[in-house]
């Protein structure tokens, strides 16, 4: 492995919005730190340690209350990592599962009681897939009793493929970043548009991160138009994330500029309650 990549700003910009009370981060991750939590050998690079310490501390600068951490293969299948950022903020910060689809039930009972909420899964171009949409359906009818949900970060190329399959889901399905299209090719391009009609179906719901994934160049112009078209037409089922700390990027963002876009994204005051606030307290249940 070469040296350990840095993905993050240690002292992004100070927000000028003030974010409502109770409001959620939908979408992070952590690192580390190694020596405590072992990165996998399977990994695809290394990266600076990015613990929760450093995670709390930004969010206390961004004036965010609650939050959901997203186990990555940085860790592997190992979730020790989320379960322990979890133990240090108890009922604020939840968890969403790396596991394989004959993952135990009783397992997947100790998740759901150590305060995971769902389980993740990709369909993304080049990235092998170890499960088959139908195994993911199959998991999912055992999650309903745990009141878990499935997680995809699924490219917008596949969302007509796979909807008559995902669509069978009996729990939520969370579909990440907005499904990475390339923003240059427009909203009405036939990827997105297949995308948000996942959204008309029942149960599908969508974290409106990513602007800066889907548009690489800040201000995320392009990628708050395509934000702001999702909140628009679907306001019960965005919910909104930074993505810190921002691993596979082709750039380091200012999580205080991912905020302040909110102000464009959700210019309404009961909108940016809304999806900050309202609708990841129905999908996560937070205690606290």
């Amino acid at each position: 492995m070469t040296a350990p990549i840095l993905t993050y700003m240690p002292d992004p910009s100070s927000t000028k919005l003030k974010l409502p009370a109770g409001s959620c981060d939908s979408h992070v991750h952590i690192f580390g730190p190694a020596k405590q939590f072992p990165y996998a050998p399977t990994r695809s690079f290394t990266p600076v340690d990015a613990p929760k310490e450093a995670l709390f501390a930004l969010h206390k600068k961004l004036g965010i209350d609650r939050c959901v951490i997203v186990n990555t293969l940085i860790h592997g299948l190992d979730n020790s990592v989320v379960e322990d950022a979890m133990r240090a903020a108890p009922g604020r910060y939840l968890g969403v599962a790396l596991v394989k689809v004959d993952v135990s039930d009783t397992e997947l009972k100790r998740l759901a009681a150590a305060g995971f909420r769902g389980v993740r899964f990709h369909f993304m171009p080049g990235q092998a897939v170890d499960e088959t949409p139908q195994e993911i359906i199959a998991l999912s009818k055992r999650l309903a009793p745990l009141g878990m949900h499935i997680q995809v970060q699924l490219h917008a190329m596949y969302a007509k493929e796979l909807m008559p399959i995902l669509k069978e889901s009996p729990v939520p399905i969370v579909m990440d970043h907005m499904g990475r299209v390339d923003a240059k090719l427009g909203i009405e391009h036939e990827y997105f548009q297949d995308y948000c009609r996942l959204l008309d179906q029942p149960g599908f719901m969508v974290k409106v991160s990513g602007i800066d994934r889907i548009d690489s160049q800040p201000p995320y112009k392009l990628g708050i138009e395509f934000a702001r078209y999702l909140v628009r037409n679907f306001t019960e089922k965005c919910i909104w994330g930074t993505d810190w700390p921002h691993p596979n990027h082709t750039h380091i963002p200012d999580d205080g500029m991912l905020v302040d876009s909110l102000a464009k994204i959700a210019p309404k005051p009961d909108i940016l309650h809304q999806i900050m606030v309202d609708n990841p307290q129905r999908l996560y249940r937070f205690t606290a």
